[in-house]
């Protein structure tokens, strides 16, 4: 097969298959920030030898809605009790073509997250807690099982990667009426809001696309996290709440998952739409390693619609998806107090309504492989 054909090939394939985006944690206090280290969109791995795109990703939410089991609390919002989060991270990512069917990827977190609650600081009043900083870097790598030039129409790639404890998992800010006299004190700010984890852990990752008709396409995707390391050794202090949380006085290191499929349609040349379902989470228990210390398991199915731009090197990317089930399970502490209590227990965890992830890429292309007069005419 000729360039300029395998050229037109991945043009197509960028324009329609742009959904395949990413996958960020949405909005649960159990869930922090992560994304997947090959890569955060389809279009970033599909590369030519000597192919370089940098970019940005950028999310935000806000986590309010008090959660046991699938059961919503309406009654934490009404009486003013319920613990808000807002999260805003951007991933700046870097992806190498390596050959037509090998990349490589670089992802830098940087994150901003604030937290207000009243349950941390003596149940008196409502008080902010505040985080930022580099979170934990990932690197890796991914293959295409399908020639591309081949197989322009469907492909399937796996991948394989690292994540480094570079974020700070001891961020510290002032919580107010907890401390001797009652008065403040530094502590560790709450595990849904540290940069990092604490943890050197590894990551497996599969995405997918397929055509069915000329401008209609499925996709699918996703990661497991993999966190071996059982606690970072940084006190929680949620065993001055009650006795029973002795168990919960020092942070897990858990593992994280997410997966999401769907359909995207071409709309003109440069345009796209995708509607799809998303499914992530934190687990009850890891793979690999313990599972003591606090963690707050929980996970989201959510509606993931988005639209995709793409001309010339430059693509744009929003995603917004809406959470239709929310679930924070019974996790491993929560059990060790109902066996030793004889009393039903299972924690609670704040979601949000909805996750907005707005992403920007530029590829520098080692070469032209695209005839100028042929690009034009998907334009």
């Amino acid at each position: 097969m000729s360039k300029l054909n395998f050229g037109k090939g991945i043009v197509i394939l960028f324009l329609a298959l742009s959904a395949c985006s990413g996958i960020w944690a949405q909005g649960c206090v159990a869930i922090r920030h992560f994304s997947t280290c090959a890569g955060n969109n389809l279009e970033s791995n599909l590369l030519m030898p000597g192919d370089l795109q940098i970019g940005t990703n950028y999310r935000y939410f806000k986590s309010f809605r008090h959660f046991r089991g699938t059961e919503e609390e309406p009654d934490r919002i009404a009486n003013g009790s319920e613990v808000i989060n807002h999260s805003h991270s951007w991933d700046m990512f870097l992806s190498y073509g390596i050959s037509n069917r090998m990349y490589a990827s670089l992802t830098i977190p940087l994150v901003i997250n604030t937290r207000s609650s009243l349950y941390e600081h003596g149940r008196e009043e409502r008080n902010m807690t505040f985080s930022r900083g580099v979170a934990d870097i990932r690197a890796g790598a991914g293959y295409w099982l399908l020639d591309p030039e081949k197989h322009q129409h469907s492909n399937i790639a796996i991948g394989a990667g690292i994540k480094l404890p570079t974020g700070n998992f001891n961020a510290t800010d002032i919580f107010y009426n907890v401390g001797p006299d009652v008065g403040s004190q530094t502590r560790p700010v709450d595990q849904s809001i540290q940069p990092g984890d604490g943890g050197f852990g590894f990551t497996i990752d599969l995405q997918y696309y397929a055509r069915i008709t000329e401008k209609l396409y499925t996709y699918g995707g996703g990661f497991y996290l993999f966190n071996p390391r059982e606690t970072n050794g940084i006190r929680t202090f949620r065993e001055t709440l009650s006795p029973i949380l002795e168990n919960e006085s020092i942070m897990s290191v858990p593992d994280q998952f997410a997966v999401r499929a769907g359909l995207s349609y071409t709309l003109n040349g440069f345009l796209s739409g995708s509607l799809g379902m998303r499914y992530e989470g934190v687990p009850v228990e890891d793979v690999l390693g313990g599972s003591e210390g606090f963690r707050r398991p929980g996970n989201v199915l959510s509606l993931d619609p988005g639209i995709y731009y793409m001309k010339n090197n430059f693509t744009f990317n929003l995603n917004v998806p809406v959470a239709v089930r929310r679930e924070r399970p019974q996790s491993v502490t929560d059990r060790e107090t109902e066996m030793i209590t004889g009393n039903p227990r299972n924690g609670d965890a704040a979601f949000a309504d909805y996750l907005i992830n707005v992403g920007f890429a530029f590829r520098i292309p080692s070469r032209t492989v695209v005839d100028p007069d042929l690009m034009e005419s998907f334009n």
